[in-house]
Formats: structure tokens, C-alpha cells, sequence
């Protein structure tokens, strides 16, 4: 039943409510007019402020941040762990990591508290040679396996290994996106 509720489901506000300003003047306070009124006032009030909070914000931080992304519920929960299934919060923590490493691997902090309940859902980023204008996805794949860029995290770091020397890529982000349960 829940997958049929949030099949069709997204952040949208409908745009064709209408107020007639003449009519809100005329309504007495105590009538049943303007609490009809009110009650649709509070229903358009709460579908805004449930739409800005399941949207995927793009804010991309240099700390824990939750984005507005939301992943089904924990399927290791069940009606003896949790009154009712919640989905679960994404979190989007940007990781500064500074120049690719010359043909090895490079481990850079994340400062993200892992724990068993951490999973990851996206692992992702690019690379800048800003000097001679060439950008890389991370991880990067290529038919030479030497020119091949891997991107992983531990509980700790973040770890890019390159097979060539790639160290004149100096800007180099991670975006990392997890779940904590």
C-alpha cells in the first residue's frame, strides 16, 4: 500500500489555487465560510512546508548536512522494533580533498561517525587541473588500466589510487551521501 501512495509522488505545489481578495473581506470571523477558509489555508501551508523538506537541497557542505532525500524504510525494522516504518534521512557531507595522488593511493579524513547502521547510498566526484583545463569524474574508468582512477571510503577516509601520476589534478571534491540507520 505504501509503495501505490508514494508511486506518483514528488516535490510539487500546485499553482492554481485561487483567493478571491473580495470574498476574504466579506467573510465574517464566525462563520462557517471563513473557517472553511482557514482549514484550506492550513492544508496549502502544510503541503509548502512538506514539499521544501523532502527536496533534494543542493547545498554541499564541508560538514554533515541532511539533503532532503529520503530512502525506504530500514527493512531490518519491524512491527516489534518501530510503531510505524519511517523513511530515513540522506546526509551529503563534501570532502575538500585536495591533489590526486602521483601513482598511488591518498587517504584524506571524512569526519563522518561510522557506525554498523552507516551505509552509503552515492560515493562521488570530480577532479580539476585548472592549469591545463582537463576534468575528471571520480571514479574514473578507462580502456588503459593504468589511467584508471578508484574511489572508496573506510570508516575513516576517503581513498583515491591512481595508476599514473595525476597529480596535477590540485581540486579535487568528494561528495559523499549515507544513511545513519
Amino acid at each position: 500500500m505504501a509503495d501505490i501512495i508514494y508511486q506518483n509522488t514528488g516535490s510539487f505545489v500546485p499553482t492554481n489555487y485561487i483567493w478571491d481578495i473580495a470574498q476574504l473581506y466579506q467573510v465574517e470571523i464566525n462563520s462557517d465560510g471563513f473557517k472553511e477558509l482557514m482549514v484550506r489555508l492550513y492544508q496549502n501551508i502544510g503541503l509548502i512546508a512538506l514539499v521544501l523538506n523532502t527536496k533534494d537541497s543542493a547545498y554541499y557542505n564541508t560538514s554533515e548536512f541532511i539533503n532532503g532525500q529520503l530512502f525506504f524504510p530500514n527493512p531490518a525494522n519491524n512491527s516489534s522494533t518501530s510503531a510505524a516504518p519511517d523513511f530515513r534521512q540522506v546526509y551529503r557531507t563534501v570532502v575538500n580533498f585536495g591533489a590526486l595522488p602521483n601513482t598511488g593511493t591518498t587517504s584524506v579524513p571524512h569526519k563522518i561517525t561510522v557506525t554498523p547502521k552507516t551505509t552509503f547510498t552515492r560515493i562521488y566526484g570530480a577532479a580539476s587541473n585548472t592549469t591545463g583545463n582537463s576534468y575528471l569524474p571520480l571514479p574514473y574508468a578507462s580502456s588503459t588500466a593504468a589511467n584508471n582512477i578508484e574511489l572508496n571510503v573506510d570508516a575513516t577516509n576517503v581513498n583515491i589510487t591512481t595508476g599514473s601520476n595525476r597529480s596535477l589534478y590540485t581540486i579535487t571534491y568528494v561528495i559523499l551521501e549515507y544513511l545513519q540507520s
